[in-house]
Parts: C-alpha cells; sequence; structure tokens
C-alpha cells in the first residue's frame, strides 16, 4: 500500500466517509472502516483527522460546499430576484425531499450527531442561507429591484426565513412544488414589500 502526502488521499479519504455515511450513517461509520474503504492505514488516516467528528466534518463541509456550488450555478443563469427565489425554493425542496441527497438526511435522520460533527458554523441555517443570498440581494438592489431604503443585510435574513418557511412548511392556499404558484405568491407578497419604501 502506498500512502503519500497529497491531494488525492484527502480525497480518496473524503469519498471513502461520504460512501460509508451513505450506506450506514453517521453512528455506524468508523474510522477503521474508512481507512479500508480509502485503502489507507488507520495510522495514515488519523494524520489528517485526530477523530471521527473532525473526519465527518470535513465531509460534511465538503457536502455543504458542492450543494451550494451547484445551486450558484443554477440562480446565476436567472436575471431577476422573484425567479431567482422561485428557483430557491425548488433548490430547497429538492434538497429535503430527495432521500439520496445525504447532507439533509443526515441533518434530519441524525440531528445530535450531525451538529456534534458539522461544528456550529456549518449547522446556523439562517445565518448562513441569509449570507448566500447576500451578492443576489445586492444584484437586485443594483438593479431596481429593492427599494434603496432597506437594509440588505435585513432583506438578506428576511429573505431566508422566507425560503425555508415556503421550503418545510406546505399550507392550503399554494402549492409549494408548483414553480408558478410559488412565483406569483413572490411576485404578490414578497416583491412589493422589497420595492416599498420601508420608512414609508
Amino acid at each position: 500500500m502506498t500512502e503519500t502526502t497529497n491531494p488525492s488521499v484527502h480525497d480518496r479519504l473524503l469519498d471513502a466517509t461520504e460512501k460509508l455515511l451513505a450506506e450506514k450513517g453517521i453512528r455506524a461509520t468508523t474510522m477503521q472502516q474508512v481507512a479500508e474503504s480509502a485503502g489507507v492505514s488507520r495510522a495514515w488516516l488519523y494524520r489528517h483527522y485526530p477523530d471521527k467528528p473532525s473526519m465527518i466534518g470535513a465531509t460534511i463541509v465538503r457536502l455543504t460546499e458542492s450543494f451550494w456550488r451547484d445551486a450558484r450555478a443554477t440562480l446565476d443563469d436567472i436575471g431577476d430576484l422573484a425567479g431567482q427565489l422561485t428557483a430557491g425554493v425548488r433548490i430547497g425542496r429538492g434538497a429535503y425531499d430527495d432521500p439520496g441527497t445525504l447532507l439533509m438526511r443526515l441533518h434530519t435522520e441524525e440531528p445530535t450527531e450531525f451538529a456534534e460533527c458539522a461544528g456550529v458554523g456549518v449547522v446556523k441555517l439562517v445565518p448562513d442561507l441569509a449570507g448566500f443570498w447576500f451578492p443576489y440581494i445586492e444584484a437586485a438592489a443594483r438593479r431596481g429591484e429593492i427599494h434603496a431604503g432597506h437594509d440588505l443585510h435585513e432583506v438578506a435574513e428576511w429573505v431566508a426565513r422566507v425560503l425555508i418557511s415556503l421550503g418545510t412548511s406546505p399550507g392550503e392556499t399554494i402549492d409549494i412544488d408548483d414553480a408558478e404558484q410559488v412565483r406569483r405568491h413572490l411576485d404578490r407578497f414578497v416583491i412589493p414589500g422589497l420595492r416599498t419604501d420601508p420608512l414609508a
């Protein structure tokens, strides 16, 4: 077995961890299994990650970054905020509903273990989502879609909270899996609020 310090070893360890998490979950995944799956010794694995939470935490961070990167690729092709928010609801719904979406499945099925491994920085849902949306809010403000009197950081947090509500809480007046209904809801209630002078 050849063990060298290069990015491919790091990637192999995270790939192996991700595969085992998908198959077994957090509780049942062990350091020994990851080492065997990656083709390295346990001693070599411990050089990279001193314990199971740090190893799984690194995998969660990589999954999170991949999720946001994919979301940005979709949203960057949409030219208006209402369209981006509509797509954001769909992306969020897909992440929570698809049982193959590992990040959300782990968060839902093993929340305590997920929080212990992910660390505070990953599990702050509203601040992270607001941070993700902030560049889109800034761009919308430059396009004149948001009144200049609004604090854009507050807008980003409000948008995050609206999207969490839409994405996770079905109601009786809107089918949150129907993009046209979501867009109509946003056009009627969310976008007018952003265009209005908050001090008027």
